[in-house]
C-alpha cells in the first residue's frame, strides 16, 4: 500500500499549509526541520490511527517511527504486517 500518498498531503496541509509536494523530502527530518513538535506527533498519530484504523501503542510512540514521511511509511507496513492493532 502506498502509505505516502495519504501522509505527505497530511503533513503538508497541516503543518506547512501548503500543498507543494516539492516542501518536504520524503527523508528529511519532520521534527529536527520544525516541521512537527510534540504536540505535531501526536496529531499525526491521532491521523493515522483514524485513517488507518490503528492504535499506536505507547511503546510505538518514539521519534525513529514518526521522524520522515519514509519512517512513517515503514511504520505502518510493519503494522499491517502484523495485523494492524
Amino acid at each position: 500500500m502506498d502509505y505516502k500518498a495519504r501522509i505527505k498531503p497530511f503533513i503538508l496541509n497541516n503543518f506547512l499549509f501548503t500543498d507543494d509536494a516539492a516542501a518536504v523530502a520524503d527523508d528529511a527530518s519532520l521534527i529536527r526541520g520544525g516541521i512537527v513538535d510534540s504536540t505535531g506527533i501526536l496529531e499525526l498519530i491521532e491521523f493515522l490511527e483514524s485513517a488507518y484504523g490503528i492504535r499506536v501503542a505507547p511503546e510505538e510512540m518514539v521519534p525513529a517511527n514518526f521522524d520522515t514521511i519514509d519512517s512513517i511509511s515503514l511504520f505502518l507496513g510493519r503494522k499491517a504486517a502484523g495485523g494492524m492493532q
